[in-house]
């Protein structure tokens, strides 16, 4: 059983990670805060040194900067338990926005909590948000799903997964996916409204907001982009009062095929498709008298 743990981030005085949130594009959006803390860490590492070192020399931040990517999480990781260890103060830092949000940072986090330092996350620039916020579109409840799958297979499986959701939906996408993107969601979603968020705080910022199918006629465009889809619209149903086998044959009767069924109850309750294709399967196998 994991154990509890209370951290007290400011009262008591512990070897401290501090995960320092960068500007997405204007540079001027870097807190004072932000700022003290790169200046006061021991060591800061990124995920990419050369981007980085253009933030750092512009507020004039001399500290040393390592890397932490992807492909050497595991040996940087154990380098940032041992300066942990030995009492200084360590950044991290992605090259735009917050760290671990689609960027690599989740194993040192735990590693760092479990061995009893300090994890203390900073506020700041984010594309999440301010991508959501100027949509137009529902705020609460939403869910962030950063990059879907760039294999198409793949990725309408995802989207098949998430069709029934009633909340906003949040996506990050590249420009050169965008269209093929926008093509599979138009397919499984239907024709919902969508914003498209690019070039968030600089000079060609351009928020994009309508139908999917107007947007598909876009021309290509440029940037990394925040998605933002309005969620499920359709009717409530109400489930309550059925059995998983009545529910998956008044879909079917509804017009939707068995497996289309199966998964629209699975999105309803919440319950994995395998379960219920089995008590679908067993009841049809041996019908009540």
């Amino acid at each position: 059983m994991i154990p509890l743990l209370r951290q007290k981030s400011f009262t008591q005085e512990l070897p401290t990670l501090y995960l320092v949130p960068t500007p997405i594009g204007n540079l001027e959006d870097m807190t004072l805060r932000s700022i003290r803390i790169l200046k006061e860490s021991k060591v800061i590492f990124a995920e990419d040194t050369r981007v980085s070192q253009k933030l750092l020399s512009h507020y004039q931040i001399s500290g040393p900067l390592k890397s932490y990517h992807e492909h050497n999480k595991h040996e940087a990781s154990d380098e940032i338990l041992t300066l942990l260890k030995e009492g200084n103060t360590v950044a991290l830092i992605s090259d735009a926005g917050m760290p671990l949000l689609s960027d690599p940072g989740f194993e040192i986090v735990k590693r760092a909590r479990e061995q009893g330092f300090h994890v203390v996350a900073l506020p700041g620039a984010n594309a999440v948000l301010t991508g959501l916020v100027t949509s137009g579109i529902q705020v609460l409840p939403f869910t962030f799903l950063g990059f879907l799958d760039p294999k198409k297979t793949k990725r309408l499986k995802e989207l098949e997964d998430l069709k029934y959701r009633k909340e906003t939906l949040v996506f990050y996408e590249a420009p050169h996916r965008l269209k093929e993107l926008l093509e599979d969601m138009y397919t499984i979603f239907g024709n919902r409204v969508i914003s498209i968020t690019r070039e968030l705080t600089k000079t060609f910022e351009e928020i994009i907001h309508g139908p999917i199918s107007e947007c598909m006629t876009l021309e290509p465009l440029k940037g990394e982009m925040v998605i933002v889809v309005s969620g499920n619209q359709e009717t409530e149903f109400n489930h309550s009062h059925l059995s998983i086998v009545d529910q998956v044959d008044f879909f079917i009767k509804d017009g939707l095929t068995k497996t289309e069924a199966m998964k629209r109850v699975s999105a309803l309750t919440g319950l994995p498709k395998n379960k219920i294709y089995q008590d679908y399967l067993q009841t049809n196998i041996n019908p009540k008298k």
